[in-house]
């Protein structure tokens, strides 16, 4: 370990070293990979109000799986059953999903994006794409494809977890 954090030290360089967390914390792949998330939602949050980030997520998911039940897009997004009707409400009211009584099981609904949606959804990716350029700017475009190949390795290393 301490040969990581003398190696993850020098690369680092000597900038700001009484600003810096200690070597061996910075050594951690968990603990970079955290603070870029925390970079990557300051700068998300920049250019996307917090309701649009619950919608990018829920218009997407209809777009892509098609029409789903509120419980399924729950679980899809590991979303609270709660924050999802909200959220389906919100975007019902906003004239940007349908939202039906499932033909199958009259107790629950089935949710649709319309082409509102669709329109809508195409702004919040614009946006996204902003934060991810952003975000992403000192990497040129094959490293942004390594990185990115490389966090969906990992991710399908793991089982999601129930939300």
């Amino acid at each position: 370990m301490v040969g990581a954090a003398n190696v993850y030290s020098e690369s680092m360089g000597d900038a700001n070293d009484d600003l810096q967390p200690p070597a061996r914390l910075r050594a951690l792949t968990s603990w970079q990979a955290s603070r870029v998330s925390t970079i990557g939602a300051r700068m998300t949050a920049k250019y996307m109000p917090l309701t649009a980030r619950s919608d990018f997520a829920v218009l997407a998911a209809l777009e892509e799986y098609g029409a789903l039940s509120q419980a399924d897009l729950g679980r899809r997004l590991g979303l609270d059953r709660n924050d999802v009707s909200g959220i389906v409400t919100r975007l019902q009211t906003g004239g940007h999903l349908d939202r039906q009584a499932d033909p199958d099981d009259r107790r629950r609904n089935l949710v649709t994006i319309n082409q509102a949606g669709r329109r809508y959804l195409e702004q919040i990716q614009r946006n996204a794409d902003k934060a991810q350029a952003e975000l992403l700017s000192s990497l040129d475009e094959d490293e942004r494809g390594q990185l990115h190949a490389l966090l969906v390795k990992v991710l399908e290393g793991h089982k999601p977890e129930p939300a």
